[in-house]
């Protein structure tokens, strides 16, 4: 497979779990160079760049293109510039050249969400359409993600995608992603949930029987005493009203502020913050995954969980899952 906007290597981590060769292309220097340690076969170049006819051996299209103009945590840009980018996909699906529209938008990061889209239109175009195509990013691109998948349609592509919540998957965080799983030949289904939703207040013993409970930091990390977080962000942007979580719940979110958030005990002592290999495995990467270069902690904010993942792409491609950790 061909990964897009690969960053450190959620998508390729899964993929290697399940025994897909995967190569990504990826621009970021620290990305890179975590991404060369963990061995990961990369291109460290622009997306858009590239195209299917440099990467003629892979038959699967996978990508998390940039979120920050459409997280909330983020400027917004991409949220106000939603329409244009909806416009944009249609005019592609037509056969249009819109290259010199993308200028428009106020922030480049925006149209980055379209890249996946002219892959996949060139391929088909190329006579070797990609086998199945799979997409992530923030929940906020669901509509973006809706439009693709009417786009694809009309070359031979069926589509499912959805919001997917990661703590139901195993992971030790709660966390939403918007999914889109692409194929041509049958019909794509999203992943079924494997765990327990998570809800304030609620027991992981609470909920579908059938599922296994979500699974706590306390779980996920080897912390010898329980804890509390803190978090760095405030509710509704209100300092006082910052979120806490017990180590006997998911955590929060993961984001590249979280070495930010204080910890302390039960009794309200201070506690040594999260590492950057705790932040990792919050976010379900090995525990000893060799993060390199800098800004480490923006590299684990902005990746997918390799868990999720894991799962997304056994759905999209008919495989078990094998965790590797």
């Amino acid at each position: 497979m061909v990964d897009l906007f690969a960053g450190p290597g959620g998508l390729d981590v899964a993929a290697r779990w399940l025994g897909v060769d995967a190569v990504g292309v990826e621009w970021d220097r620290n990305a890179c160079a975590t991404r060369a340690a963990a061995g990961l076969a990369t291109v460290a170049d622009d997306v858009r760049g590239y195209g299917p006819d440099d990467f003629p051996d892979t038959d699967v299209l996978v990508g998390g293109p940039p979120c920050q103009t459409y997280t909330v945590a983020g400027g917004g840009a991409g949220r106000r510039a939603l329409d244009q980018v909806l416009a944009l996909v249609k005019r592609m699906a037509a056969g249009e050249d819109v290259t010199s529209d993308l200028t428009h938008l106020s922030d480049e990061r925006t149209a980055l969400v379209l890249e996946p889209l002219r892959w996949a239109l060139a391929a088909d175009r190329l006579g070797r359409p990609y086998e199945a195509i799979v997409l992530e990013q923030v929940q906020a691109v669901l509509p973006v993600w809706e439009a693709v998948a009417e786009a694809l349609a009309t070359i031979g592509y069926r589509s499912a995608y959805g919001i997917l919540n990661t703590e139901e998957y195993g992971v030790p965080q709660t966390r939403r992603r918007a999914i889109l799983i692409a194929r041509r030949d049958r019909q794509p289904v999203l992943p079924a949930p494997t765990h327990r939703r998570y809800r304030k207040g609620l027991p992981a013993a609470a909920g579908d029987p059938r599922l296994l409970p979500w699974v706590s930091m306390a779980e996920a990390l080897a912390r010898p005493t329980p804890f509390t977080v803190i978090s760095n962000y405030g509710t509704g942007g209100d300092p006082r009203a910052r979120g806490r979580r017990t180590s006997a719940e998911p955590a929060a979110t993961v984001t590249g502020k979280i070495t930010r958030n204080r910890l302390t005990s039960p009794s309200g002592e201070p506690l040594g913050r999260f590492t950057l290999a705790e932040a990792g495995s919050l976010q379900t990467f090995p525990a000893d995954y060799p993060w390199s270069g800098s800004d480490i902690a923006q590299q684990i904010g902005n990746a997918i969980p390799p868990r999720l993942a894991a799962h997304v792409l056994a759905a999209a491609l008919g495989l078990g899952v094998h965790f590797g950790h």
